[in-house]
């Protein structure tokens, strides 16, 4: 068949246009990342300590697809906002939707992104490796090949019908989904002690009739052996010793205020905390808790800010004034809240109004504010890493 050369050069001409087309938005999608000089850095090299820097998830607005990770470096004191845009120019939309939880296990970077449905694994330079499939996923922690998850399994909606929740257990090794396990309604964070995994279940799409039980898991068989009735609205879940575990219980944000629960697993007994300790989110170094509750509430329309320093070993409050020089006046609405191991500083991030940047703050051993930065929107997790994140400073 003849082809008319006009028609030929038209299509060469198109085809062109699409390639320099491609082009320009093969390079319109790399997106630099933002410095913000926050420290002075270290004036020695190598770090002494064995943390380099640690990792910020922020969640961004459920929908927006906003999603973004942020990295702070301590041998530069240099503070990078959304580094996986950069590092990962041809992933298409990004982390995705709603960052839920950050960990790194293996040298590996895991992110939980919760409405888009997987789990992105990065290498230790922040470059995609795979994505892995869980629906309505929350939270994730690790036993040798293995990584465990906690999942809605249902869709993203209020309903006084939704299905029990999951666990999955993935296979490090070929990053495939290799088992399930059914627990209780909406189960949120999770830990491993031994050869038991506990998650709590919160039933949080069914506020009606919410769930009230940490579900027991026996990794060898991987089945549920047992539910530890605790408190409604479960959510929070920490190890704090070899045998300990404090669970928070968010409440019904109207009657039912949020307190703090311990579980003894050498026999699963549960007790609550002696004194009233609301709990939103916490974190621990040794026998020092950390914690802070933001409490909103359905009759007052308001939410009541507390932050706590818990000796964890006598289960006493040490402190009711985490922060000491009066700067927590300036955190809007705490989200987040991590301690280094090493310096003992801790941090704590603010939403604010939930749809533009957020900040994190530093605070010394002390509660004195080191310093604050400007973050993605939503800022919410962190996960201390051992491995420099190379490539980003000069």
């Amino acid at each position: 068949m003849k082809i008319n050369q006009s028609i030929v050069r038209l299509i060469s001409f198109l085809v062109f246009g699409i390639l320099v087309l491609w082009s320009c938005r093969k390079e319109e999608i790399i997106i630099p990342p933002t410095y913000t000089q926050v420290t002075k850095g270290v004036s020695v090299s190598p770090i002494k300590e064995s943390i380099k820097g640690f990792y910020l998830l922020n969640e961004g607005n459920m929908g927006s697809n906003k999603c973004t990770l942020d990295y702070f470096d301590y041998e530069t004191g240099k503070y990078v906002k959304n580094i996986y845009a950069y590092r990962n120019p041809g992933v298409v939309k990004e982390l995705g939707d709603v960052g839920n939880d950050i960990q790194i296990y293996d040298n590996k970077i895991f992110c939980v992104i919760n409405c888009s449905n997987f789990i992105e694994v990065m290498d230790s330079k922040a470059k995609h490796i795979t994505q892995i499939s869980i629906p309505n996923c929350r939270y994730i922690r690790f036993k040798n090949d293995f990584a465990y998850v906690s999942s809605y399994a249902g869709p993203v909606a209020i309903n006084s019908n939704a299905r029990k929740g999951y666990v999955f257990k993935i296979d490090l090794n070929s990053w495939k989904v290799e088992d399930s396990c059914v627990v209780g309604y909406q189960p949120e964070e999770l830990e491993i002690i031994g050869d038991k995994l506990y998650v709590v279940n919160s039933g949080g799409y069914t506020s009606l009739n919410y769930d009230n039980t940490v579900s027991v898991i026996d990794l060898k068989t991987f089945t549920e052996t047992k539910k530890i009735e605790v408190a409604i609205n479960l959510h929070g879940i920490e190890q704090v010793g070899n045998d300990k575990l404090y669970i928070s219980s968010r409440g019904d944000y109207n009657t039912v205020s949020s307190q703090t629960y311990i579980i003894n697993t050498k026999d699963d007994t549960v007790s609550e905390f002696p004194e009233s300790l609301p709990n939103t989110n916490m974190s621990h170094f040794k026998d020092s808790l950390y914690l802070y509750s933001s409490d909103w509430s359905s009759k007052t329309n308001k939410t009541t800010i507390s932050y706590a320093l818990v000796n964890t070993q006598q289960d006493l409050i040490l402190a009711k004034n985490l922060i000491k020089d009066g700067t927590d006046v300036d955190i809007k609405i705490p989200y987040g809240i991590a301690v280094n191991p090493e310096t003992k500083d801790f941090f704590v991030t603010d939403a604010g109004n939930y749809v533009t940047p957020g900040t994190l703050y530093c605070f010394d051993k002390d509660g004195i504010k080191k310093w604050e930065v400007i973050t993605g929107d939503i800022p919410a997790h962190i996960a201390f890493t051992t491995v420099r994140l190379e490539g980003l400073f000069n």
